[in-house]
């Protein structure tokens, strides 16, 4: 048994994203780590299109089910769970 104490806004796992205008996430995120800085377009949990113009590298904090290759510019993003 770990003694780990976790945040509870902390994120436990993290898996790579290859954003894909077909295919949503195999299972929802609840936050993205963006690598370089770029227009970034998904799916929210909530079921809306959004695109965000000029995403600055770091963590965004939005539960995502989809990240769309057309509308995305940034890059060396990672879904955080």
């Amino acid at each position: 048994m770990s003694n780990i104490k976790f945040k509870a806004d902390s994120y436990r796992g993290a898996v790579a994203i290859t954003p894909s205008d077909a295919a949503n996430l195999t299972d929802p995120v609840s936050g993205l780590y963006i690598g370089t800085a770029g227009a970034l377009k998904v799916d929210t949990a909530s079921g809306e299109t959004v695109t965000f113009a000029n995403v600055v590298a770091g963590v965004l904090p939005l539960a995502v089910v989809k990240v769309y290759a057309t509308g995305t510019a940034a890059t060396g993003i990672v879904g955080l769970k």
